[in-house]
């Protein structure tokens, strides 16, 4: 047999050796991956795509990792259950898995709002790194556990603004009988400072500013918020959201599902969360500067919050904390875990994080970029 004879067949045998290969190998891929599916329950509408599209991301992930094997089916507020009440539904067993704020069901115990945003905490490079590396994750399911869940970050909007205004906020008295759509942590703060918190859910609340039942709103920030149109009806649009300095959006599990899941999935998952995590995160920072840019242009009128109303709100959160710390245990213990990453985040932000930035925006403001 010549050597050109012999490289062309053993090639050959080869390919059909790889080829057996590969289908033997197909069904022991199969049989370690059972079939499983899921239902989201997702605390958010579709319209908001970023944010309802975190449970989306998430799915997609899953199933093109596991070859189909692990399949999530998101579903809106409202389609199974109304959005806040979606971890209730998956404590439950009614859904497996929910996408949703921690801070939503705070009224059940404040340690819950801990686990996404509360006043003057973390932004959300911060947050990221307590929980994927300051014990938050591990910390935050010691008490999702005893709720029947288990739970990982899913999403996280940046810094929120401020809300919108139908007048000015000049000084701490502006605040005093301002009736404000605002809930958990931010309603308590402000209502030490005369705010009259509202609950009103979103589609309510362009109505609510049109007709002077309130006063202001918040919601989430520039990309988010133009899809209301609140800039007709209330055009100051204030900065930052000193509660929401970095929200984390979970994705909870109920605890017992989570438990039956075999080790590979639930590290397929945990990956996938991660990532889903890092996704929602880039969108708000790619779509947020056009969207701003827009409602300005649209009649919008940027305000910073003074550092007068800066610093009386950062008191009474204190005021508020010290409440909380002295009557729950569970809370003290987290807060304490934050609050002392806080203190080192912040403390290396502002050496070389801070200056470039802050070199940086002067350039732009310079026309220099």
């Amino acid at each position: 047999m010549d050597r050109r004879s012999f490289i062309t067949k053993a090639g050959f045998a080869g390919v059909g050796a790889a080829a057996a290969a590969t289908t033997l190998a197909a069904p022991a891929i199969a049989q370690s991956l059972p079939k499983v599916t899921w239902r989201c329950a997702s605390s958010f509408p579709k319209s908001l795509d970023t944010i309802y599209g975190g449970a989306e991301v998430l799915s997609k992930y899953l199933k093109e990792a596991t070859d189909g094997n692990f399949t999530i089916q998101p579903f809106a507020a409202g389609e199974i259950v109304p959005g806040l009440q979606a971890a209730d539904a998956t404590a439950a067993g009614t859904v497996e898995l929910c996408h949703t704020v921690a801070y939503y069901y705070w009224g059940k115990d404040p340690t819950w709002a801990l686990g996404a945003a509360v006043p003057f905490a973390l932004n959300a490079r911060g947050m990221n790194a307590w929980q994927y590396h300051g014990g938050g994750i591990d910390l935050m399911n010691e008490f999702f556990n005893k709720q029947g869940l288990q739970a990982y970050p899913g999403g996280n909007t940046g810094v929120q603004m401020g809300g919108w205004f139908r007048k000015e906020i000049k000084t701490v008295d502006d605040l005093k009988g301002l009736k404000m759509r605002v809930g958990g942590f931010a309603g308590k703060v402000l209502e030490k400072l005369g705010v009259v918190p509202q609950q009103i859910a979103g589609g309510d609340i362009y109505p609510s500013l049109e007709k002077g039942t309130i006063d202001a709103a918040e919601w989430v920030g520039p990309y988010d918020d133009e899809k209301l149109g609140f800039q007709k009806v209330a055009p100051f649009y204030y900065y930052p959201g000193w509660w929401e300095g970095g929200p984390t959006v979970s994705f909870m599990v109920n605890k017992e599902k989570w438990d039956s899941l075999p080790p590979a999935y639930q590290s397929l998952f945990r990956t996938a969360a991660q990532a889903t995590d890092a996704d929602m995160l880039q969108k708000y920072d790619s779509l947020n500067p056009a969207a701003i840019k827009r409602l300005v242009a649209g009649g919008a009128q940027l305000r910073p919050f003074s550092p007068e109303i800066l610093n009386a709100c950062f008191e009474a959160a204190n005021g508020v904390y010290a409440e909380m710390e002295a009557n729950n245990p569970a809370f003290k213990k987290i807060w304490e875990s934050i609050k002392a990453f806080r203190n080192e985040h912040f403390l290396y932000a502002q050496v070389a994080e801070y200056s470039f930035d802050t070199f940086m925006m002067i350039q732009q403001r310079n026309g220099k970029l």
